[in-house]
Order: structure tokens, then C-alpha cells, then sequence
């Protein structure tokens, strides 16, 4: 055996599957009336080589003009004469192959002869390019179609970081290239990592793909283009790292619903998603292939040796020395009966691929000769250019009721049965391969019949970042669009979208999860504050005390001591000090523009009446004995009335600034949301107040400064008048306490 061991399904039964649809071809008085078609089959023993030598046993003709008939042309594997042989230039087209690489080497010969060739099998995206393989066209989706299908069912899984996995080789290497170039036109799919799995791999070599997949564990979708024996020496690989379960599987059709690459395996295979082209069994061959004897079936010269293989016997004309130890063939068996059978796969394209040549050459035939029975001159000689427009306008229901038509690519549509491998359960059914879905041009997949492991009714991430929560937004991971950290929008940002942070407005804050913004909450002094309560109860008692002495000095207003302590001074001090306890309430009153007027004007007036008051008193004394050193007369301005008039001339001072200021700038109430704008934004509160800064409150009290710094000055220079003059030196004692109470409070203010 020169090509190696026979492959009863996907050799014999594929052979059969064309001399089936050709037989129903010629049966048929409807498609190509009086002509009958017939085949050369030449095995291509799976390599590129072999095949494209097989391939120029009937080019020849083509290049010599026309073939001499000799059988020699024709090779058989071990040397065994052909039983018919097909006169080679009646070849209008070729039927095959199944293996891509296969395909490829045999289209660029016949492409040099425009012979049209349609692939049952052969799926690699390369073969779409026209303009290389122009005469090739394929009854079977390309793998591309396949690719988009699997990059919907990520999509639709929410997954958006995959790995994928190949074996190397086209098929493998093609799918995954395919399936990364629609995953990035598409957008919303990453590719974690993209692993080769080669030829020959050494050992321990799939340990080490697990190994290099858990470097990113978040990808737990893999996608897998690879043959049965890779998938079931990765799933072995994946058990032996104790990762069942870990991995989520989305399979091609090399997986398909298949058993054996999880035979023994199944709990590392439970929730993956293969696909598989939409087939269906084909009754009719079922009906033919186990009819088939050694008697009825001659014309296929390798079905000696299938039938040794099928029923395990020895025939004496097989032309190998009989084996003692297998039976001799009875030539009685029967297929099915005494041998297992079951429909190879691609039966169903290989009758669709001979249909489609058989429709074409019938198009062919009735636009050449019209009206005519059997072969007319205009297609002794077949133009393969213009029968490839026929095969290409094709369009009929294929064997299994489906339509089968080609593209401008000559590529089949894409139609994909999707299935999910279930663990057995008894409420939810047998378990094994369940159909989930469909794909034909759009995905069609039923969420709710897929199962997981853990929750079974919740899909499992395959993301690289999970979503940011509220108020978070997405710092992305330079090159990988589905990476990205979360950064929270903190203090008094808040979330403009899924990458921005933005801060809010001054007189606003940040909701509590940092979504949007609302207005601060305004706050006063009210008159229930615990702050207020302090200062009004001061206010209150010092007012009333002086109030009490007001009214002790009224009542005495005509004795001695009232009258020499100078009553009219006295009154005057009394209301300033009245005046600055009466401050106190417009302090805590609500800020608007009356009161925010009155606090301009009587927070300076009552310091200023009685620094006013005091330093008249003072500069009265120290005048008086300072005349009294020189001259017996008395000094000028020292009558009640003079110190009156003094008294509140300096006090007008400050009320014409006062009057000046409100005139310049009218007062109004503000809310400043900067002084209690805490870390905290749900501390962050604005404060209702009168429009006046800390510069100005000094200011306002400033000419009551210079008031108090002049009647210290005349308390210092009065400190030496006689003890029996005892007002002088309480005065000084008042002015060094006041002038320290400022220095102290001063600084104090403005650095808090």
C-alpha cells in the first residue's frame, strides 16, 4: 500500500458517494438527455505530490493534443491494472480534494489548463482568492465564514479576551488568521495570546501550551483550529494541570461532534461550543452503499481491499498470500449486517459537487445545442472557461434539500450547525453534544439551552478587565483596547463617561457614587447653632449689665460722683460698649442687604465711640496737668460741651468712611462655598454671608485702631498724674490689655 492504510469512510465512501450522484445523473431523463457522464478516479494519498503527479496523467492529453488511450496513463496503487480507464480528454472537470493543501498544488495545474475544479472538503480561506486559484470553487463553506461564526458566538457570550490555538499547518494556521482579522474589523474582541501547536511536537510540549495559556488567566475563552489528535492531547494537557473547568472551549469543525477527541476526556470537554457545516445523512446512498458486493460493485477497484478491511478476511484473488490466521471472504457478507456502518460526513458535498458540474454542463448544453439530444459539435471540445460561468451561475437543492450555489469566489454559503458539549443530567437531558444554534450569515443561539459548569445558566467571563464600577472610569492598557484599569473619581470628580473624570462646578459636589453632581447644601449661623449660643448669651448679659449701669447713672445723674466722673463721657462710652454687645445679633441675624449694612456700619461705631470717648478723657487729663506745670490758666476745649463736640468729631470719621464704602460698594449677601469645602465632599457645605472680606472687617475696625493706639500713647504720658486722681491710671491699665487682645487677635484671625 503506497499511500499507507485504506480509509474506509473518508476514502471509500467518498469515492462511492460520486459514483452514486453520477449513476442518479445519468438516470435522470431530465438533466443532460442523451448524455452520460463518467469519471477517472485517481488517488491522491492525501500529499500535495502524489496528487499533482496524479494530476498530469490526464493533463497530458491536454498538452500532446490529444491522449492515446493507453491504460499506462492511468496509475493504481501496488501496480494493479486499471479496469476501465476513461479516456483522458474527455475530462471537463474535476471533483476533489479533500485535504486544503491538497487542493491548493492540483488548482495550480488546472488552472494553466482551465479545467474547473469544486472541493467537497477543503475549507482554508486561501483558496477564496480568485485571482490565484480562479477555476477552483468549493461546495463547502471557507473557514473564514467559519471564523465569523465563532467571532459572532464570542461577541454574543460577551466575551471580549480570547486565546486562540492551532495546529500548524494551513488549516490551522489559516482558521486562526482568519478569525484574528475578523475579531479586529469587527472590534470589541482581543486576542490574549495565539499559539502554534507543531507538527511534531516534543514532549511535554502541551504542557507547556497550558502553561504559556494561564499566563492570562482572565482569557479563559480559547478558540481552536487544530486536528482530533492536538484537542485531545490539550485536553489531556489541561486535566493534568488540575484546570477542568478553568478553560472554555470554542471548537471548529475539525472538533465539530466528534467523540474521539474527548473520548475519556469528557469532564475537561463539558461546556465547549464546536461547529460543524449543516449536513444531513443521505438515505438514498445509505440504501446503495450497503447493496454493494463484491459481484455488483467492479468498477471501484479498491472495494477488494475494503471489504478484507470492513469484514476482517482474506479473498485468494486480493493478490496477497493467504493469512491462516484471518477467514477467507465468503463474498456474502453484507455491509451493515455483519460490519458497522455509518454515513461519512462529506458524503453529502461530494453528490453535491458532481450535481453541480452536471447542472452546468446541462446550462451549458442547452444554450450550445438547443433542442438536441446527446453532444452537439459546439461541445465536442468544452470550453473550461465557459463552463466555470456556468458552475458559477448554479443554483439548485442539493441532496440534503439544501440550495447550493457559489460566489464571485467560487465559496459555497455558510451554513453551521453550532453545538455545545453538555455534562449528563437527568432533569436537563442525556447530555453529550447539544444543538444550541445555528449560523447563516447571522447568528442564531440559544443562551438559555447553553450549560455551564458552577452556575449552569450563567455565562462565564472571558473578559480581560472587568466592567468599572459607579463613579469609576477606564485608564486603558496601551495597546490592548479590552485592558483597561479602573481609577475612581475621587474628591469632587465625578463620571462624565467611561474614560473621563471631570471636577464639578464650584457651588456644586459630587454624588455619593461619584456619577454626577448636586448643589452643596447652604448653611448660616442660626440662632439655635451651638456656635451662636456663647456669643448671644455674652452679648445678652453684657448688655444688660450695661443697661444697669445706663440706669444707675440716670438715676444719680445729678449726684457728685456722677458728675465728676464725667457723666456726659460716661454716656457715650456706655453706648459704644452698648453698641459692640448689639453687634452680636446682626452677626447671627440672616444675611441680607439691610443687615449686611447695619454690620458696616455699627461694627466699627461702637470701638470708635468709645476709643473716641476714652481718648478724649484721656487727652483732657494729660492737657490739663501739663498746663497746670506751666500756668495756672486752664487749658482750652475742657468743658463738658468742648468734649462732646470732640468726641463725636472723631467719631464721624468713621461714619463718613462707612457712608463712602456703602455708596461704592452696596451691600448684598453671598454664599461662599470655599470655606467649608472639606476633603470630604459630604462634609462640603457653602456658607451664607455678607459680602465682606477679612481685609475689610480690618479695615472697618482699622480707624478704631488708631483711636486706641493714640489714647494708649495719652494714657503713657498721663501715667505719671497724682494717686489722688485716680481715673488715669485704669485708663492706661485698659489700653495695655486692649492693645495686647489685638496684637493677639489679629494674627490669630487671618492665620485661621
Amino acid at each position: 500500500r503506497a499511500c499507507g492504510q485504506l480509509k474506509k469512510e473518508q476514502g471509500v465512501h467518498r469515492l462511492e458517494a460520486m459514483l452514486y450522484a453520477l449513476d442518479r445523473v445519468n438516470a435522470d431523463p431530465e438533466l443532460l438527455p442523451g448524455v452520460r457522464l463518467g469519471a477517472r478516479l485517481l488517488d491522491t494519498c492525501s500529499r500535495d505530490t502524489y496528487a499533482l503527479e496524479q494530476a498530469l496523467s490526464f493533463v497530458q492529453a491536454l498538452i500532446q493534443g490529444r491522449g492515446d488511450g493507453d491504460e499506462g496513463a492511468v496509475r493504481c496503487p501496488g501496480g494493479v491494472p486499471p479496469l476501465r480507464a476513461a479516456p483522458p480528454e474527455r475530462v471537463v472537470a474535476v471533483v476533489g480534494a479533500s485535504a486544503s493543501s491538497v487542493s491548493i498544488m492540483v488548482a495550480n495545474v488546472l488552472r494553466l489548463f482551465a479545467i474547473p475544479q469544486i472541493s467537497y472538503a477543503s475549507t482554508a480561506p486561501e483558496l477564496s482568492d480568485s485571482t490565484r486559484y480562479d477555476f477552483f470553487s468549493r461546495v463547502v463553506p471557507p473557514d473564514s465564514y467559519q471564523a465569523q461564526a465563532m467571532v459572532d458566538i464570542v461577541r454574543a457570550l460577551g466575551w471580549n479576551y480570547v486565546s486562540t490555538l492551532a495546529s500548524e499547518g494551513n488549516y490551522g494556521e489559516s482558521g486562526v488568521e482568519a478569525f484574528v482579522q475578523i475579531s479586529r474589523e469587527a472590534g470589541g474582541v482581543c486576542i490574549a495570546q495565539s499559539i502554534k501547536i507543531p507538527r511534531e511536537p516534543k514532549p511535554g510540549e502541551f504542557n507547556k501550551v497550558i502553561k504559556r495559556l494561564m499566563e492570562t488567566p482572565n482569557a479563559r475563552g480559547i478558540i481552536i483550529f487544530a486536528n482530533e489528535d492536538d484537542i485531545r492531547r490539550v485536553l489531556e494537557a489541561a486535566r493534568l494541570a488540575n484546570l477542568t473547568g478553568h478553560f472554555l472551549w470554542v471548537g471548529s469543525d475539525s472538533w465539530g461532534a466528534k467523540t474521539s477527541p474527548i473520548l475519556n476526556l469528557e469532564d475537561v470537554a463539558v461546556g465547549a461550543i464546536t461547529i460543524l457545516p449543516k449536513r444531513a445523512s443521505i438515505d438514498g446512498f445509505d440504501q446503495y452503499f450497503m447493496t454493494r458486493s463484491l459481484e455488483n460493485n467492479r468498477r471501484n477497484i479498491w472495494f477488494a481491499e475494503f471489504w478484507e478491511e470492513n469484514f476482517n478476511c482474506k479473498l485468494i484473488s486480493s493478490g496477497t498470500q493467504s493469512d491462516d490466521s484471518a477467514r477467507k471472504c465468503t463474498g456474502e457478507e453484507r455491509i451493515g449486517r455483519d460490519s458497522t456502518y455509518e454515513q461519512e460526513g462529506k458524503v453529502q458535498f461530494v453528490i453535491d459537487a458532481v450535481y453541480a458540474i452536471a447542472h452546468a454542463l446541462h446550462s451549458m448544453h442547452q444554450a450550445l445545442c438547443p433542442g438536441l439530444m446527446g453532444l452537439c459539435p459546439a461541445m465536442e471540445t468544452t470550453d473550461g472557461r465557459m463552463l466555470l460561468q456556468y458552475i458559477r451561475a448554479v443554483r439548485f437543492n442539493g441532496s440534503a434539500g439544501t440550495p447550493v450555489m457559489f460566489n464571485e469566489n467560487g465559496d459555497a454559503p455558510g451554513r453551521y450547525d453550532i453545538f455545545q458539549y453538555q455534562a449528563a443530567n437527568g432533569s436537563a437531558g442525556s447530555g453529550g453534544y447539544q444543538a444550541v444554534g445555528q449560523w447563516a450569515e447571522t447568528l442564531r443561539l440559544d443562551v438559555e439551552a447553553l450549560q455551564w459548569s458552577g452556575d449552569p445558566h450563567e455565562v462565564p467571563a472571558s473578559q480581560c478587565s472587568l466592567p468599572c464600577g459607579p463613579g469609576e472610569r477606564k485608564k486603558m492598557v496601551k495597546g490592548v483596547p479590552c485592558c483597561w484599569h479602573c481609577e475612581a473619581c475621587d474628591g469632587y470628580r465625578f463620571q462624565v463617561d467611561e474614560f473621563t473624570c471631570e471636577a464639578c462646578p464650584g457651588d456644586m459636589r459630587p454624588t455619593r457614587n461619584h456619577t454626577g453632581c448636586r448643589p452643596t447644601p447652604v448653611v448660616r449661623l442660626t440662632w439655635s447653632s451651638p456656635w451662636a449660643a456663647p456669643p448671644l448669651l455674652l452679648a445678652v448679659l453684657g448688655s444688660m449689665a450695661t443697661t444697669t449701669v445706663v440706669a444707675t447713672f440716670v438715676r444719680h445723674n445729678d449726684t457728685p460722683i456722677v458728675r465728676a466722673s464725667g457723666r456726659e463721657l460716661s454716656y457715650v462710652l456706655l453706648t459704644g460698649i452698648f453698641l459692640i454687645y448689639a453687634i452680636t445679633f446682626l452677626m447671627v441675624a440672616e444675611p441680607g442687604a439691610a443687615v449686611c449694612a447695619a454690620r458696616r456700619l455699627f461694627l466699627g461705631l461702637g470701638t470708635t465711640l468709645s476709643y473716641s470717648a476714652l481718648l478724649t478723657k484721656t487727652n483732657r487729663i494729660y492737657r490739663i496737668f501739663e498746663q497746670g506745670k506751666r500756668s495756672v490758666t486752664p487749658p482750652p476745649f475742657i468743658s463738658p460741651t468742648s468734649q462732646l463736640v470732640i468726641t463725636f468729631s472723631l467719631t464721624s470719621v468713621q461714619v463718613v468712611g462707612v457712608m463712602a464704602w456703602l455708596g461704592a460698594q452696596p451691600p448684598h449677601s453671598v454664599i461662599d462655598y470655599e470655606e467649608q469645602r472639606t476633603v470630604d465632599p459630604e462634609q462640603a457645605r457653602g456658607v451664607l454671608k455678607c459680602d465682606m472680606s477679612d481685609l475689610s472687617l480690618i479695615g472697618c475696625l482699622g480707624y478704631s485702631l488708631l483711636l486706641m493706639v493714640t489714647c494708649t500713647v495719652y494714657a503713657i504720658k498721663a501715667r505719671g498724674v497724682p494717686e489722688t486722681f485716680n481715673e488715669a491710671k485704669p485708663i492706661g491699665f485698659t489700653m495695655y490689655t486692649t492693645c495686647i487682645i489685638w496684637l493677639a487677635f489679629v494674627p490669630i484671625f487671618f492665620g485661621t
